[in-house]
């Protein structure tokens, strides 16, 4: 069974030496961060991914996910009880505002993390995720009314974001994808299996992230 250990020492020496973390307490975010701190965050996330996601990778890939007959989909056997261990920890919440339940660390570590995660079980990385790009989204041009109903309950893992892939294929390759346009339709229009996907980027009032 293959194994995983998180390169702690190695991420802690870029961090100080070449990133000059400590060197950025002026910044908003950074201000309580300090090598005790970034040490533990980071020892006690690798130890969650060597031990939980790690042995979690391989099996995974191998079972799948289920689809049942009534449309909803089962992960592989361990993935539910990995993601309550990642709720339970704060893992979701770790660079999320402190306002709506999160640590506020900054995304730096976040991004460690993210590594830890993703290089231990890619396929459990994809669900955590999706919903920081989802909170993101929500910070940045969400209501008041939408950041506390919907940030409070994504950063303790209660609702997660979604991908809406929209492309037959998935996307993988976009050689498939055909698009053509017919003078004298509606506006003449292009007409696109992407479609769907051009049009939201031009919606405010899309609630798809």
């Amino acid at each position: 069974m293959p194994t995983y250990r998180a390169p702690v020492k190695d991420t802690l020496f870029v961090l100080e030496a070449v990133a000059g973390l400590y060197n950025q307490s002026h910044v908003p975010g950074f201000e309580a961060v300090s090598p005790d701190l970034v040490e533990a965050v980071l020892n006690e996330g690798g130890k969650f991914c060597g031990e939980v996601l790690a042995p979690l990778n391989l099996p995974g890939d191998r079972q799948g996910c289920t689809r049942h007959p009534d449309g909803s989909v089962t992960a592989p056997d361990g993935f539910a009880q990995a993601y309550k261990q990642f709720c339970d920890g704060g893992w979701g919440g770790l660079i999320a505002d402190e306002h709506h339940g999160g640590q506020g660390l900054p995304y730096t570590i976040g991004a460690v993390l993210q590594e830890y995660i993703a290089a231990s079980n890619m396929a459990f990385g994809m669900y955590p995720g999706l919903s920081e790009g989802a909170q993101a989204a929500i910070e940045v041009v969400g209501s008041p009314e939408q950041k506390a109903k919907w940030l409070p309950n994504m950063v303790q893992g209660r609702w997660t974001g979604t991908m809406n892939l929209t492309e037959p294929q998935c996307g993988t390759d976009l050689g498939l994808i055909r698009t053509r346009a017919e003078l004298g339709s509606r506006n003449d229009e292009e007409r696109s299996e992407m479609r769907y996907v051009m049009r939201i980027a031009e919606s405010s009032e899309s609630s798809r992230l």
